[in-house]
This record gives C-alpha cells, structure tokens and sequence, in this order.
C-alpha cells in the first residue's frame, strides 16, 4: 500500500520486452537511497504502478512488469528516458499525508490542457468512461501515483490544480496535451459502488437497503 506521497522522479533507464511482460531497470537519484532502505521483493509503485523488485544497487532497482500491467497502464507507452514517479511501499509508521493507494492502476487518461494559474497549473484530464463514475468533486485520486485532489469534474473530464512544490516533486510539470497517465481512483468509491449494486442487485423493497438517498440524507454524498 502508499500513500501517493511521491518521493522522487527516477529514470527508466532500460526497458526489455518479452512474450509475457517486461523487464525494467530504474535509476534512482542517491537522495533515494534504495539500496539502504528497500530489499529484494519489497514494493515500489512507479508513476502509480506497484511492482516488485527483482534486484537492486545503491543507485538503481529492477522489476518486471507483467503483460495484464502492460495492457492496462501507461508501461505499454514508456520507452528509455521516461521519468517515473517512485514511492516506497508505506508502513504502520508512515504518515499519511495523502490517501490510500494500492498501486492498482484502474485505467490510462489522457492529459487535455496544461494552462499556467499563477505559480500552479491547472489541468483537465479525461478519464476512461467505465472509471467516471469513481471521479468526484473534492474527492482523491491518484495520477501517474501522485495523491491529488479533484477541483472539478465535467463528464468524463476533471480538473486539477498542481502548486508549485507538487511541480518541484514529481514528473507533472513536464505534462502537455495529449500525454497518457496512469489513473487509480479512491479505492473506497470503488467498494461503495459494490455495496450498491449487490444491493440493487438483492432488491430495494428492503428498509435498510444501502442507496444513494441514504447516503445522501446521512451526510456521506
């Protein structure tokens, strides 16, 4: 699990194709430290992605990226130089400054604007419309791994305001139209939209039948 708190930006320095996947060498700046605090099999969720390292020195880790990954995140598009979010699984003393991210990558956007608002950016990005209905008002969600908020939703299109520091942090400044991300939504909208259709799927004749109107009146939407 992480927090979408990213660390630092790497460099994918090789990437290897095989019939059922990809190997993958990232290095990492020294401020990272890797090889002092990670070890063989621990987790790192690159640009929002969570794999496993495979191997690691004091300035790079290795991974394999599997085909299921491959067909569902931006790993289908990266080529040698790309910069990739990092971020160290997190533990039960890790501060969550962001929100809870499983590095479960639920489909790939594409970046519509990039507009200056003073020292931010402001950014539309569209979502793939079978992830939409997760995407909400004020609500989090994780892009390229990165904990964000959502300032405004329009279909499937939202908007978000990156400040100066988040620009300094990770590989968002280098954004424009057109550019693909990796999107995980807010894995508590996904079990609620669950909850709702095995209910609708039971019926709603019964009085304590979860719905949107509940919810509503109980002052969770």
């Amino acid at each position: 699990m992480f927090t979408g708190i990213i660390e630092c930006t790497g460099e994918l320095a090789g990437i290897e194709h095989v019939p059922n996947g990809a190997s993958i060498k990232v290095v990492v700046p020294e401020s990272f430290a890797i090889g002092k605090r990670a070890a063989l099999g621990d987790s790192v969720a690159n640009n929002g992605v969570c794999l496993t390292i495979t191997s690691l020195g004091d300035n790079f880790f290795t991974a394999f990226v599997s085909k299921e990954t491959l067909d569902r995140t931006c790993f289908a598009y990266y080529r040698a130089g790309a910069r990739l979010n990092l971020e160290l699984a997190c533990t039960p003393s890790t501060h969550l400054g962001g929100h809870i991210v499983q590095g479960h990558v639920d489909g790939v956007g594409r970046v519509i604007s990039v507009d200056p608002l003073g020292d931010s950016l402001d950014i539309w990005i569209e979502a793939p419309s079978e992830i939409a209905m997760y995407i909400a008002h004020k609500g989090s969600i994780a892009i390229d791994g990165a904990s964000l908020t959502v300032n405004e939703v329009d279909g499937c299109r939202f908007r978000l305001t990156i400040i100066p520091h988040t620009q300094e942090i990770v590989n968002i400044g280098a954004w424009k139209a057109g550019d693909k991300v990796n999107i995980e939504v807010d894995v508590l909208a996904r079990y609620l939209h669950r909850l709702l259709e095995c209910n609708a799927i039971k019926g709603s004749g019964s009085v304590s039948a979860l719905s949107m109107d509940t919810l509503a009146k109980n002052g969770f939407l």
